[in-house]
């Protein structure tokens, strides 16, 4: 019964082995770069630019149907346009850098959704907004795969300026000019890693997987190499609980809202067990010293 139930889906099917090695590449990378966007404050900038990738990524669509190379150039060159088209804006009118996100990321859903529909079905569009985790083929894998490894080497090599700046960043302007590098190619990793997500989890859920295993881990511990361990190993176990609860339910409930529905029950359980502020350390009454 318990094998049936945990391990029979992925040794006899193998679009379930190829939806989990794909979870499992997405929460590698976006494990570490959503502690990162937590630790900036930019998770509402990591969601905003998770759907400003969508017009390229419907344009490719438009233009060569679901083709890989297509889309991913598509959301690409999307991601980074609104990522420094906001920034242009934030910096010569009086908007500040989060509205004018705002704005690029509604103007460019409606766009993407508008671009989706001229062409394709609602089926078409479902597909886009929230991916299909369970058709990945190997071009995916692929791209998943050499994301995360770009990911991590580049975060390996500006792990220092990157800690610094979260920590301390007029410190960094201090010492450093490598700050505007560091803070652009840091944009450039997740604009890449929404992209990545995109073909599995969609425009919508691709963010979830970032942040929400972040959420958790940091109920857990302040240290941020512990802190990136945590947050991609939560973001598996969310990966591995989703797909087997959807596998469960059959057709009622799709893998990818489900892989975000276990990572939301993770989060909101680390919520209240967690012992770096937990809701329940906090409400226990606190042991006194007696003499």
């Amino acid at each position: 019964m318990l094998y049936d139930l945990f391990i029979g889906p992925f040794a006899e099917f193998d679009f379930m082995r190829r939806a989990l090695v794909g979870v499992v590449a997405l929460s590698v990378s976006g494990g570490a770069i959503g502690v990162f966007l937590m630790l900036r404050r930019m998770s509402l900038t990591g969601d905003a630019m998770a759907h400003a990738i969508l017009p390229g990524a419907a344009i490719g669509y438009l233009v060569a149907g679901f083709s890989l190379p297509a889309m991913t150039l598509g959301g690409l060159a999307a991601g980074f346009a609104v990522a420094l088209a906001a920034g242009a804006v934030a910096r010569v009118t009086v908007i500040k850098e989060d509205a004018s996100l705002a704005a690029f990321y509604l103007i460019s859903l409606a766009l993407g959704v508008t671009i989706v529909s001229l062409r394709g079905s609602a089926v078409d569009l479902f597909h886009v907004l929230f991916g299909n985790v369970l058709a990945l083929d190997d071009d995916v894998l692929i791209l998943l795969s050499g994301v995360a490894t770009v990911s991590l080497m580049t975060l390996a090599a500006l792990y220092r300026p990157l800690v610094m700046e979260c920590v301390d960043p007029g410190f960094l302007r201090s010492v450093s000019r490598s700050g505007g590098l560091v803070h652009l190619t840091f944009l450039g990793l997740v604009v890449l890693n929404l992209v990545a997500g995109f073909h599995a989890l969609g425009t919508l859920l691709a963010v979830g997987l970032m942040m929400l295993p972040a959420a958790a881990a940091r109920f857990w511990t302040a240290d941020i190499t512990r802190l990136i361990l945590l947050a991609s190993g939560f973001g598996m176990v969310s990966g591995y609980a989703g797909l087997v609860l959807s596998y469960s339910a059959g057709s009622n409930l799709p893998a990818g809202p489900a892989i975000i529905l276990a990572a939301g029950a993770l989060s909101l359980g680390s919520l209240l067990l967690g012992t770096q502020g937990g809701l329940a350390r906090r409400l226990l009454p606190r042991r006194h010293l007696r003499a």
